[in-house]
């Protein structure tokens, strides 16, 4: 049996995650995404290729672990999270497409793809709304839009730049949530934790614990784990950081973490996480 894992580099999560293993006598294969010459023709291999069991799929960019992943799947891996699943969590509008066509309650969203409909979407939703690249993480680039000439504003901004997935314009009903959400931790066929992130003078409206919001443990009561388990269901099973805002109307799932971060969160969680997560590659791996 042999167990992988991709990054980018190593960070505090997967630091844990390489030591949770070597604590279960397994020493993970690491495939780091900027140094993996992948060839395409012939009978060449990456890095592992064909030789991996599992692989945790740990990239900072989007596009190299859609890339990896789908290479890595083709020489027989089981990684996790899949292909599939990243290429659906990591895009909003597919994410939100696939969780509307569930019966999973989320914000009332729109996409459009030029000035003028973007206009027209925020006439529905109204003001204030959110505005958010359909492509990113952190909360980066992820706008409140309080009036008119704010949209006018951000919408101009959006046209001058380069990259062309900032021309799809992603708009949500802005949650009028209690200064915090929940980020919930799916592992396999468990919510094995959840975590109120709470937002601070630091962090303004936006709750992010990268962008200084503040995490506080919270109980992972049925409807949450049912509702968690229903959203991660969309991609299928695996490792996932499911993102929720309580409304006057009940919870409301806004987006799924394929790649999930959880160094911020995990002592008020009380659980061992990379422990858990390292089980369950294990697990993958047997089967």
């Amino acid at each position: 049996m042999k167990i992988g894992i991709c990054y980018t580099f190593v960070s505090a999560e997967n630091k844990m995650l390489l030591d949770s293993a070597k604590e279960r006598g397994v020493e993970l294969e690491r495939v780091i995404d900027g140094e993996a010459v992948l060839e395409l023709s012939g009978n060449g291999h990456g890095p592992g290729a064909g030789e991996i069991d599992a692989l945790v799929q740990r990239s900072v960019s989007y596009s190299r672990g859609l890339y990896l992943s789908y290479y890595y799947e083709l020489a027989g891996t089981k990684v996790v999270n899949s292909y599939n699943a990243a290429r659906i969590c990591g895009d909003k509008m597919l994410c939100s497409l696939e969780l509307a066509k569930a019966g999973i309650p989320t914000p009332k969203t729109y996409v459009s793809f030029v000035p003028e409909s973007a206009r027209s979407a925020a006439s529905k939703l109204g003001f204030p709304l959110v505005m958010k690249p359909v492509v990113g993480s952190w909360a980066r680039l992820v706008h409140r839009i309080n009036d008119a000439d704010a949209l006018d504003a951000e919408l101009e901004s959006r046209e001058e730049m380069g990259n062309h997935l900032q021309k799809i314009y992603y708009l949500q009903e802005h949650v009028n949530k209690p200064g915090r959400d929940i980020r919930a931790l799916v592992v396999g066929e468990e919510v094995i934790a959840a975590v109120y992130r709470n937002s601070t003078q630091k962090s303004g409206w936006i709750t992010n614990t990268s962008r200084g919001g503040l995490a506080s443990k919270c109980e992972v009561t049925p409807e949450l784990s049912e509702l968690c388990l229903k959203a991660a269901g969309i991609v299928g099973e695996g490792i996932y950081g499911v993102d929720l805002m309580e409304s006057e109307h009940g919870l409301l799932v806004h987006e799924i973490n394929h790649a999930v971060e959880f160094r911020n969160s995990f002592q008020a969680m009380g659980v061992d996480v990379a422990g858990k997560m390292i089980d369950y590659l294990i697990k993958t791996a047997k089967n």
